[in-house]
């Protein structure tokens, strides 16, 4: 699942980092999502929407530590960034405090979070960041939950936590609970524009008009061999929020034209927004990235990854 260290011997993937005290610290790297297509589907009876959706984890990392404290309650430290609070609303508080709910937990956390994914910017950073947490307090506080029970669990906190407690690559449906893992080809590059726009999402969703794809007629996704075939079906997908802030925020065209005038061979936005995302078979070189108008603007050349599940008690 989630790059880094090692407690008590076990192995959570590559990237490694040993932390000096096995028994009551951990540190991990969580990883971005990207939505390589979105639709949005009929409205629920709980309030939430369906979705089709494929999910793929990136090369874009937060930085978490963990380390257990006497004080039964969780202290939550920021870095890189002044936009996130510590507060009970931050998702990792959330997670804890469900955690230590559920398991009666008797020692609280000290947490420390390196903020490098844009936030509110279709990434999935905070879920990315809140199903962490889950994670560290199965091995911490050695409950011995298997990825099921932790994907139900994240399930509570939000739509996205599940995914990533999959391998890094899923069809989404649902309310994003039903995670169908898959292997299509990722031999490919991407380059992500997150502009200095907020949207959250529940904006989002409320600016989406409602002729939303009928829920009997779902794209699917054929199976791909190559990744220049991936790329021709994945172009008779969408993002169904994209054409709403695309209406609101012309700077996303001139991202979205930018991108193709420097090799991009697929160009979409990121689950509700605003992060675009191109898809490359080279590297674009760092000149192409200078781009006049992007300004500070954040961006990242990434790829997609596996995440590795190799968590064993």
């Amino acid at each position: 699942m989630y790059y880094g260290s090692s407690v008590n011997n076990i192995d959570l993937g590559f990237d490694l980092i040993i932390v000096e005290n096995k028994q009551t610290s951990l540190t991990l790297k969580t990883p971005a999502k990207v939505n390589l297509f979105l639709e949005v589907l009929n409205k629920r009876s709980d309030g939430y929407h369906d979705i089709n959706s494929l999910f793929q984890a990136v090369s874009l990392y937060d930085n978490l530590s963990f380390e257990l404290i006497d004080k039964p309650d969780i202290r939550l430290i920021i870095s890189n960034t002044n936009e996130l609070k510590p507060d009970k609303d931050n998702l990792i508080c959330r997670a804890f405090q469900l955690m230590k709910k559920e398991f009666n937990l008797k020692k609280g956390l000290r947490i420390t979070l390196e903020k490098n994914i844009p936030i509110a910017a279709g990434l999935a950073g905070g879920s990315s960041d809140a199903a962490a947490t889950i994670l560290a307090c199965n091995i911490l506080y050695n409950l011995k939950l298997n990825y099921e029970k932790m994907a139900e669990l994240g399930l509570e906190i939000g739509s996205d936590l599940p995914f990533f407690f999959s391998k890094g690559q899923a069809l989404v449906t649902g309310r994003g609970e039903n995670i169908e893992e898959v292997s299509y080809p990722t031999d490919y590059h991407m380059v992500l524009v997150s502009p200095d726009i907020a949207i959250s999402t529940a904006e989002s969703y409320s600016r989406l008009r409602m002729n939303l794809t009928k829920s009997g007629n779902p794209f699917i996704l054929r199976r791909c061999e190559t990744v220049d075939e991936f790329i021709e079906n994945l172009s008779c997908s969408r993002n169904d929020f994209e054409w709403v802030h695309l209406e609101s925020y012309p700077q996303l065209g001139r991202i979205k034209d930018d991108l193709i005038k420097i090799g991009a061979v697929l160009v979409r936005m990121s689950g509700s927004g605003p992060t675009i995302f191109g898809i490359f078979k080279k590297i674009p070189g760092k000149e192409d990235l200078k781009i006049s108008g992007w300004g500070n603007w954040c961006i990242n050349t990434i790829e997609p990854i596996t995440l590795q599940r190799q968590v064993h008690f």
